[in-house]
């Protein structure tokens, strides 16, 4: 039998006794309040449930910023959705059509844009066929214009060309089209509106192809305005003359008399060109400038006579150099005014600038007439300078203190001097050494600034527009690289460089066009 404990050793109550229900809870409930969390629950709630609706709404924006898409990306998406609710064109650059090319244009190797066009295309057709059948015929011919534009097959666009024909017949009455258009042509109105000859003859060949009587008549007016054309010819109009063989070219290019008018139009276009380019050799400026204009009057983008107008300001800005260095600023200034008239961005013309403040502060020190002796021996101190300047390697800077700086104010002080001819050319190597080094470096304003030193101290023609082209190249490049970014300012800058400094640079026209398609998109 098992004696009981003495009560001095029984267990304590505390120890012995089983843990009581809610022990548990009540520490909880003070880890709870300690925390503060049992009066604020509400609070907490709220907060939870306004940053899962702010997730929701930033959502787009946040995954913008960790992910972000291209332009070209950008713009093939809108496209997309403007095909998608049937925007195929407009003339703002919203519609399909612009913001595919202007995303082809951005982005010439992928594929999506030009698959985008072709179903550019499909739509427009499919909307022509449509507005056919609801007999709006401006709309059809409208989709029709934009589906043969993007290349849809040619047999489907026939087939609604002959539809759209048939149903334009039973609309309007031929004979009353062919009556109002001989009226028109016995009148001399030939075009310029719904109600001259040619545009109703054209009407009316669309909906009979084949009519013998508008086929003659056609062909009566245009000759008349071929005639036109090669009386403004002989008047030497070539204005006039364009615009009515571009016209009879559009309304039927076979026709008998085209070739002929053509052929005198070549010959009156070169013999313009011809004596544009003797009166620049010649020194006059006004009548190569007049003969430029003219022929950038028949074709903006005719790059030989854009270079004739480059020529033109470079001439004069030269002219305001050789002025300003005999102390001749006021027909100085003259000439350096027509230069940037013309084109402040030719080639010389910042330089002629430069040269001209060069000039008007030397002048300033030499307000007194110096005796010889004083002229000679500041020469040689300004040409000792350069060739200093020379052998640190400061051949352009610091302004003021480079070789080519001192170089000019010696021949500010003596233009004849022997002397300052022969340090102008053995500082032309070094200017040839600059350029190509600040090429190879990608420092093109540098190297510009090498180039125009290259100008001024007499680098052979030749050479120097092998120079222009290269450095003309190289800011395409940057331009093409910084319209792949979507950055059109940017290119657009380099654009301007590149045709300041070579209006005829290769691939000039091509990246133009795309930046314009691009920057349309852009606005």
């Amino acid at each position: 039998m098992i004696s009981p404990l003495p009560p001095d050793v029984q267990p304590s109550s505390a120890a012995a006794a089983p843990a009581r229900p809610g022990g548990g809870t009540r520490l909880r409930d003070r880890v709870v309040d300690r925390l503060g969390l049992a009066r604020h629950w509400q609070w907490w709630l709220i907060a939870s449930m306004l940053l899962v609706v702010l997730l929701a709404v930033l959502r787009e924006p946040i995954g913008g910023l960790l992910w972000p898409e291209t332009r070209s990306e950008a713009l093939r998406a809108e496209a997309e959705r403007a095909l998608a609710e049937g925007r195929l064109s407009a003339a703002d650059g919203s519609g399909a059509r612009e913001l595919f090319e202007a995303a082809l244009a951005m982005d010439p190797d992928r594929r999506e844009a030009s698959r985008g066009l072709a179903q550019v295309a499909a739509a427009a057709l499919v909307q022509a066929r449509v507005a056919l059948a609801e007999d709006r015929l401006d709309d059809a011919r409208a989709g029709l214009a934009l589906a043969r534009a993007l290349s849809v097959p040619k047999a489907e666009a026939e087939a609604l060309e002959d539809a759209l024909r048939r149903r334009e017949a039973g609309h309007a009455g031929l004979d009353e089209l062919l009556a109002a258009a001989e009226a028109a042509r016995q009148r001399g109105h030939l075009d310029g509106d719904a109600n001259a000859a040619l545009p109703l003859y054209a009407r009316a060949l669309a909906i009979e192809p084949t009519h013998a009587g508008a086929l003659r008549g056609r062909e009566d007016a245009l000759a008349e305005l071929l005639g036109g054309a090669r009386e403004a010819l002989r008047r030497g109009d070539l204005g006039a003359a364009a615009q009515r063989i571009e016209l009879a070219r559009r309304y039927d290019g076979g026709h008998v008399d085209l070739p002929d008018t053509l052929a005198r139009m070549t010959e009156e276009t070169d013999a313009v060109r011809r004596r544009a380019h003797a009166a620049l050799a010649r020194g006059q400026l006004e009548r190569a400038l007049d003969g430029y204009n003219a022929l950038l009057a028949l074709d903006a983008a005719d790059a030989a006579a854009q270079d004739g107008v480059q020529a033109v300001a470079s001439a004069y800005a030269a002219r305001a150099s050789r002025l300003a260095a005999d102390f001749d600023f006021a027909r100085a200034q003259v000439a350096l005014a027509r230069a940037q008239e013309i084109a402040p961005d030719a080639v010389g013309v910042l330089a002629a600038e430069a040269r001209m403040t060069r000039a008007r502060r030397s002048s300033a020190r030499l307000a007194t007439p110096l005796p010889a002796a004083e002229r000679d021996r500041r020469v040689r101190q300004l040409l000792d300078a350069a060739e200093a300047a020379r052998a640190r390697g400061n051949l352009l800077s610091p302004p003021g203190e480079s070789a080519f700086d001192s170089i000019a104010r010696a021949r500010a002080l003596a233009p004849q001097s022997r002397a300052v001819r022969a340090a102008s050319a053995r500082l032309l190597p070094d200017a040839r050494d600059c350029y190509e080094r600040e090429l190879r470096a990608n420092s093109l304003g540098q190297a510009r600034a090498c180039l125009d030193a290259r100008a001024a101290l007499g680098e052979d023609p030749g050479e120097l527009a092998a120079a222009r082209t290269r450095l003309a190249q190289r800011w395409l490049a940057v331009g093409n690289e910084r319209l792949g970014a979507g950055e059109i300012e940017r290119a657009q800058r380099a654009l301007a460089l590149a045709r300041a400094i070579d209006p005829g640079v290769p691939g000039l026209d091509d990246f133009r066009q795309r930046l314009r398609a691009a920057g349309a998109a852009a606005d």
